[in-house]
């Protein structure tokens, strides 16, 4: 499996990404202030087995392309490094016009159902997966289809424990975000560089 320095760099990045408040967060607890902390817990599970699917689809269609192809793997690698880049330079930039932060309340559908759906069709998290994890994949190391599930099974799990202690925290954590525009800029501006310098220093590693 991976190597100790690049699991923990995977670690690191993965648990910086799971406290940036992003729409699956925003989802949770706005279920939880709709409907309550059960409503809240159940959501976080959807969102869960929701992230679990699209960890399950990319690891399956790049296992079998990489596997084969070195060439392939390099490719979905730089891409993956680029489209980090891109994402973490739009979030500095929309740090800087941060306005009011909308939670809209959910739909009264059933709680885990709706979560499941709100996170397996949302094409931004099944491109953020490609994106992310191949980067920490190592074609000798082991099993690509093992490492993938792995790591992405890690990474959800780290965005639910985050969304679990939003419904725990609901009300000072809705009002947090809702008054302080100063700490949702520095959030987003943070979390922007560790995507921009994430992506340049593993396309660097890979090319030396």
């Amino acid at each position: 499996m991976l190597d100790a320095h690049r699991f923990l760099l995977f670690l690191g990045a993965a648990s910086l990404l799971a406290i940036a408040p992003g729409p699956g967060m925003l989802y949770v607890l706005a279920r939880t202030l709709a409907g309550g902390r059960r409503e809240g817990v159940l959501s976080s599970l959807g969102t869960f087995f929701g992230g679990l699917v699209h960890v399950a689809a990319a690891a399956t269609g790049l296992s079998l392309l990489l596997a084969t192809s070195a060439a392939a793997f390099a490719v979905v690698k730089y891409a993956g490094a680029a489209y980090l880049i891109y994402l973490g330079v739009r979030m500095i930039v929309k740090a800087g016009k941060e306005g009011e932060l909308p939670i809209a309340l959910p739909a009264r559908t059933p709680a885990f159902w709706q979560g499941i759906a709100t996170e397996a069709l949302n094409p931004k998290t099944a491109l953020f997966f490609l994106a992310f994890i191949p980067q920490f994949v190592s074609r000798g190391q082991g099993s690509v289809l093992a490492q993938f599930l792995v790591l992405g099974s890690i990474s959800v799990a780290l965005n639910t424990s985050c969304d679990l202690a939003v419904t725990l925290l609901a009300a000072p954590i809705g009002a947090r975000l809702r008054a302080s525009a100063k700490l949702r800029k520095r959030q987003r501006a943070a979390t922007g560089l560790v995507l921009v310098g994430l992506g340049t220093c593993l396309a660097a590693g890979d090319a030396r």
